[in-house]
C-alpha cells in the first residue's frame, strides 16, 4: 500500500496556519496572565507610608492612612507615660502576649507598645467589630468612663476602652489590644509605616 504524497503548497499552508494559531493563542493569553499581577492602585494601597512627625507636640495625635486603615501617631506626655505602668491590673493583656504576631511586633512588646516611649503608632480600629474608637485623652470622670480615667480611647459602639498604649481594659467586648503596624524610624523625625526592616 503506497502513501499519498502531501502537496508542498498544502504543507506550507498547514505550517502557516499552525504558526498563526500559536501566535494568536499567546496574544490572547498575555492579557489574561497579566491580570494575576497586582494593579498599580493595589500596589500603592499596600505601600509603606512615610510620615514627618517633627511638628507633633506632646499630647497631639496625627492620623495617616495605610492599606485603607487609619493609623494614629500620638506623642504622649510624660504624665501619660507615667500612668501606663499603674494600669496593668486593670488591663486584659498588659504585656501584649495574646496574639502577638498579629497585633504587636517584637519591638513594641513593652509597656509603651512602641519603639520610642513617647511615640505610639497604632491602627485606629477596634479589635471587636472594626469600629473606630474616639480620643479620650483628658483624665477624670466622663460619660461612659470611670472616675479614675487616666486617658486613652473609647469605642462608642460597644464601650471598649483602651489606654494610651492601645491596651484594652478587662471585661470589655474588644478581645485584643489595638494593632501596632510594622514601622521603623528613617531618622529622628521621619517614620515609615508598613515596613520594619532596613
Amino acid at each position: 500500500m503506497s502513501e499519498t504524497p502531501v502537496d508542498s503548497s498544502k504543507r506550507t499552508w498547514i505550517i502557516t496556519s499552525a504558526c498563526a494559531g500559536a501566535v494568536g493563542g499567546v496574544a490572547a493569553a498575555v492579557p489574561f496572565v497579566s491580570t494575576f499581577q497586582p494593579s498599580e492602585k493595589a500596589k500603592a494601597a499596600g505601600a509603606a507610608v512615610e510620615v514627618d512627625i517633627s511638628a507633633l507636640q506632646p499630647g497631639e495625635k496625627l492620623t495617616v492612612e495605610w492599606r485603607g486603615k487609619p493609623v494614629w501617631i500620638i506623642r504622649r506626655t510624660k504624665e501619660q507615660l507615667d500612668d501606663l505602668a499603674t494600669l496593668d491590673s486593670q488591663l486584659a493583656d498588659p504585656d501584649s502576649k495574646r496574639n502577638p504576631d498579629e497585633f504587636t511586633p517584637v519591638y513594641a512588646r513593652n509597656t509603651w507598645r512602641s519603639i520610642k516611649e513617647e511615640v505610639l503608632v497604632c491602627v485606629g480600629i477596634c479589635t471587636h467589630l472594626g469600629c473606630s474608637p474616639v480620643d479620650k485623652f483628658h483624665t477624670g470622670a466622663q460619660p461612659s468612663l470611670p472616675a479614675d480615667w487616666k486617658g486613652g480611647f473609647l469605642c462608642p459602639c460597644h464601650g471598649s476602652t483602651f489606654d494610651m498604649a492601645g491596651r484594652v481594659f478587662k471585661n470589655k467586648p474588644a478581645p485584643d489590644n489595638l494593632e501596632v503596624p510594622p514601622h521603623m524610624y528613617l531618622s529622628e523625625t521621619q517614620l515609615l509605616i508598613g515596613e520594619d526592616k532596613a
